[in-house]
């Protein structure tokens, strides 16, 4: 319980410190590379006060000092050149073609922007000039705080997606339980009905009736059934899809508005297809009320299924406000609705038993805005 009020502070305390160590480690990064840069700055002038010396010594005076420091500079590329440019001496691009005029220009250019180049001065007077870039360790460390932040932001994706996957899989578990505990709720007073109802048949009352509340207790076992199997593996069988989404239709069509024109266009011959009733008519079911909402009651609904050679095709349409393209995939979020009353739960769940539970597809198929839409179910043949 504790832990829970304080979970937002404690994120955001956790958060904070983590973006001030990350701060620190760049900037410690930053004055580290600074300071490295100066010394290869002081090596290089170290180098060009050694060729002044070179130049300036005689045969007489002891080189070895000189030529040690000249011979020190193993990893710091540079180009020594006149004062007009022309190349004198190089050192640590033994693989670049110096040769080449172009390429020649463009190292001494870069050279330049990388570091300020060291004139060497005789009595006073430029005779050369170093140019050199930056090493191949100082490159690598100028490139480390991006890997860092690169690793810092994969690190915090990875945990991100963690929480949010585990939080998915809390409300998953959560809205199973109450889908379950809903079906056993339901179960009580349908048992109830079921008594209620052959009482009924023995009494002195128009049958008609009792068969009307014969379907509609059947039709309570079905949702019993259908939130029973929220959060398991639904079995399939091998199934008639024309003949359960004649059923599905003609209970709907029984209870819904005069003013919908219902039409169904099926092929004369069976299709077996790998099949959960309960699931599928809970499809058809949400995708039926979806239209005659669109539709506001009032407009045209017409299912057609058509076979090809290895799959089946369930279109459902309407004559509604229609959906705008860029809403095509939007619309099987959970959550998302157009309607003041309803937890835009009803699209999201028909995805989820048609592409999860019977490996199939379901797609906008084509929607005008103010003309109508067409959901296209696609399914496998047995």
């Amino acid at each position: 319980m504790i832990f829970t009020k304080y979970s937002n502070i404690l994120r955001w305390i956790i958060v904070t410190t983590s973006f001030i160590i990350v701060s620190l480690i760049l900037w410690k990064t930053y004055e580290f590379f600074q300071h490295f840069k100066e010394e290869e700055r002081t090596k290089m002038e170290n180098w060009s006060f050694a060729q002044t010396q070179f130049i300036n010594s005689d045969t007489n005076t002891d080189l070895n000092l000189t030529l040690k420091v000249l011979h020190s500079n193993k990893t710091t590329p540079m180009l020594v050149t006149d004062t007009d440019g022309n190349l004198i001496n190089h050192n640590n691009l033994d693989n670049v073609d110096l040769s080449n005029k172009k390429l020649l220009k463009h190292l001494l250019s870069k050279f330049e922007e990388e570091n300020k180049p060291i004139p060497v001065k005789v009595d006073g007077k430029v005779v050369n000039i170093i140019y050199y870039g930056n090493s191949d360790l100082l490159n690598k460390l100028k490139y480390y705080p991006m890997a860092l932040l690169l690793i810092v932001f994969l690190f915090g994706a990875v945990i991100f997606f963690f929480y949010r996957s585990n939080k998915n899989a809390t409300q998953n578990k959560l809205w199973s339980g109450m889908a379950k505990e809903t079906a056993h709720q339901i179960g009580t007073p349908l048992s109830s009905l079921i008594g209620w109802t052959e009482i009924l048949k023995t009494e002195n009352i128009d049958q008609n009736y009792v068969v009307e509340i014969e379907k509609d207790i059947d039709r309570l076992q079905t949702i019993t059934e259908r939130f029973s199997k929220i959060g398991s593996i639904p079995t399939l069988e091998i199934a008639n899809i024309v003949d359960e989404t004649i059923q599905s239709f003609d209970y709907l069509k029984s209870r819904s508005s005069k003013l919908v024109e219902f039409e169904i266009i099926t092929p004369k011959e069976d299709i077996q297809v790998q099949l959960n009733k309960q699931l599928y008519s809970w499809a058809i079911e949400n995708l039926v009320k979806n239209a005659i909402d669109a539709m506001k009651g009032r407009g045209k609904l017409s299912i057609e299924i058509t076979q090809l050679e290895n799959t089946i095709k369930i279109n459902v349409s309407d004559t509604g406000k229609g959906i705008s393209k860029k809403h095509f995939n939007t619309v099987f979020e959970p959550g998302y609705t157009t309607k003041k009353r309803g937890w835009g739960l009803g699209l999201s769940l028909t995805k989820r038993i048609i592409e999860d539970f019977h490996e199939g597809k379901i797609k906008v198929l084509n929607s005008e805005i103010g003309k109508g839409t067409t959901f296209q179910i696609s399914l496998n043949r047995a």
